[in-house]
């Protein structure tokens, strides 16, 4: 260990400590993004930056169940990155579902997917279909993986279950347009019975959401950091909790 790497942990033990326990998010959604950045910068391959991201999530999970977080959403895949080349996609579709896979593997978490599961390939549907079923009586931390997922989309196809609800109890149009509430949408969503995120963490120092969880961010606390995804360390959360504690959510009011 090199007195760099001393520093940070004498430095994430005092954040750690001060931390309220009390005051942690109980979901907490993060969009993954700088993979391929982080391995431009160190001379790698953009697989070799996924494949680095695709290590870190179980960091990031202990982590987690350290500070009493219930629920994390991990943004891997968007229906925008459906569109990249397949000598790019293909790789990445691989990482995932290793990645998946291990998280089914270990033990803890409870794995649920959520997005457009008829957007991704036959091998990657069973994946999460396995990892699912697998995982479904453990009771540690709910891990959303967002694989083929768009917020748009989301609420589209929210929408589109809702109404065929209806149609096959023979509820008419004006009925349900007498009726249909946000409630209503809600029960439909991809996250459906869980808790909406209280933060949201994006890494890289993008600064926008691009369609993450449009609907369950509502009265989300974002928090925006400038490491790319790999390179995010416990320190990076801690100060993220840290800077959401501090917060004094209104709710509008």
């Amino acid at each position: 260990m090199n007195l760099r790497d001393l520093v940070y942990g004498l430095y994430a033990r005092r954040v750690e400590g001060r931390l309220d326990h009390a005051q942690v998010p109980k979901h907490i959604g993060v969009i993954l993004d700088g993979n391929r950045r982080w391995a431009k910068a160190s001379g790698g391959t953009p697989e070799q930056g996924h494949k680095a991201g695709a290590d870190k999530i179980q960091e990031l999970l202990g982590w987690c169940a350290e500070t009493d977080v219930e629920v994390v959403t991990l943004w891997m895949l968007s229906t925008d990155n459906l569109n990249r080349p397949e000598e790019q996609l293909v790789p990445l579709l691989g990482i995932i579902e290793n990645a998946v896979r291990a998280l089914a593997a270990d033990g803890r978490w409870r794995v649920h997917h959520v997005g457009t599961m008829d957007l991704l390939p036959a091998r990657t549907q069973s994946v999460l279909k396995e990892a699912e079923e697998a995982t479904r009586g453990n009771t540690g931390i709910l891990v959303n993986v967002a694989v083929g997922y768009g917020g748009r989309q989301e609420i589209a196809d929210a929408v589109r279950s809702l109404l065929l609800e209806h149609a096959e109890r023979g509820t008419s149009f004006e009925e349900l347009a007498e009726i249909v509430d946000v409630e209503h949408i809600s029960e439909h969503l991809y996250t459906r019975g869980q808790p909406d995120p209280d933060l949201v963490i994006r890494t890289s120092g993008e600064q926008r959401l691009s369609g993450f969880m449009l609907w369950q961010s509502a009265h989300s606390e974002y928090y925006f950091c400038e490491v790319h995804w790999p390179a995010f360390r416990k320190v990076d959360f801690l100060r993220a909790l840290r800077d959401y504690a501090a917060r004094h959510r209104r709710y509008g009011t």
